[in-house]
């Protein structure tokens, strides 16, 4: 039997933050489903992040692994189009640079509504590798949420597949609204929460709110400059280098959302056991039944762990390219910072590698859970 499906993207939301309680939109869909508590993002930057979400494969193979550089890999085929062979329509709503029709995530929609408004000196936000003044340029949740209401409203009997883009929670964090949150960053975390929060409000008026399978996610968190414990970036922190995310592969960043709402699955259950955003697609296409190759996706169904508590072992891969990319752009100031690849273990551990470097942190992160102390203060010599 075919669902109804819904991914909701809260672009540039913690984990920490969205699990905290205040968020009345997260809090209803973490009530009605299942949270993973510990997701790993495999990257800090937006289009390779949800790149691995709709492919269900690593940077290393869906192709885009810079902030502007690459499109997705031709070959490869997205959890739309195979959608769309089942005979779903398929919408979009998305909200920045990040997710323009340019890195063809278009792939398999019907429709594609990747709307936003030029830089204020009249630039394309598109061409910037700027993280921050990127952010500038966006669709605010009032109109995704109302999009998605007039989407829903046109499609409402159809075998559906919809995704929402919500950008609020990025720089500059001048939310137009106040709905909540106890700092800038978090009033625009409510702000996307709320429009959210609208939206699941019209699927309960259309009587679709408990067939409908929803999985809402973060593509990456914010380092924000000493607003919270673990934050490492900043000139005051030793990192002037991140602008809010993209250079730095720490938690503050890399752990994400993950909720995942279906009928039939558990309501309410937190799952402890560390699982990435590349397990979303394989997930979801076991979820409705659609025959797959597993071997084709560098991500695994979880649901094996969700039903069964099966202990699964994943290996949690970040990797950030983008310093390079910055200081190719003209960041002078930032000329010695490399890119880097981690690997977190089992919520135990956590290695960075600098790329085209010696240098390795390691985190015991049952001790260390802000990753402040690294025990290879004197790194390894390889």
């Amino acid at each position: 039997m075919k669902k109804k499906l819904i991914f909701i993207s809260l672009d540039t939301v913690r984990a920490d933050v969205a699990y905290s309680g205040k968020f009345g939109g997260v809090n209803k869909l973490r009530k009605d489903g299942i949270t993973f508590l510990n997701t790993i993002s495999s990257s800090p930057l937006t289009p390779v992040s949800h790149a691995t979400v709709l492919t269900g494969l690593q940077p290393y193979n869906h192709g885009i692994r810079h902030l502007f550089k690459e499109k997705l890999n031709p070959k490869v085929e997205t959890i739309t189009q195979i959608l769309k062979r089942y005979n779903y329509k398929t919408g979009a709503i998305v909200s920045c640079p990040g997710m323009n029709k340019w890195y063809d995530f278009c792939r398999g929609f019907d429709s594609y509504d990747d709307e936003i408004p030029r830089l204020v000196d009249g630039s394309d936000p598109l061409k910037t590798v700027d993280v921050r003044k990127r952010g500038t340029a966006l669709k605010r949740g009032e109109i995704v949420a109302e999009r998605a209401c007039k989407w829903i409203d046109k499609n409402k009997n159809e075998d559906f597949f919809l995704f929402l883009h919500f950008f609020d929670a990025h720089w500059p964090y001048e939310a137009p609204k106040k709905f909540g949150g106890d700092n800038v960053y978090e009033e625009e975390v409510a702000y996307s929460d709320h429009y959210m929060n609208l939206f699941i409000n019209k699927l309960k008026e259309e009587g679709l709110y408990d067939d409908v399978t929803i999985v809402c996610f973060s593509d990456h968190g914010e380092d924000l400059d000493g607003m919270y414990e673990n934050d490492k970036g900043g000139e005051k922190l030793g990192h002037p280098e991140e602008l809010g995310h993209g250079c730095l592969l720490y938690d503050q960043t890399q752990k994400v959302i993950f909720i995942l709402k279906d009928q039939d699955l558990k309501r309410g259950k937190n799952i402890m056991q560390q699982v990435r955003l590349v397990d979303i697609t394989p997930t979801i296409l076991n979820l409705l039944n659609i025959d797959y190759e597993k071997n084709k996706y560098n991500g695994i169904s979880l649901l094996p762990l969700i039903n069964n508590n099966k202990k699964l072992n994943l290996l949690g891969y970040s990797e950030t390219f983008y310093p390079t990319e910055q200081t190719r752009a003209g960041s002078g100031k930032f000329n010695n910072i490399r890119n880097k690849k981690s690997f977190r273990i089992n919520n135990k551990y956590k290695i960075i590698t600098e790329i085209d470097s010696d240098k390795i942190e390691f985190y015991d992160l049952e001790n260390d859970e802000n990753e402040l102390n690294n025990l290879n203060k004197n790194y390894f010599e390889i």
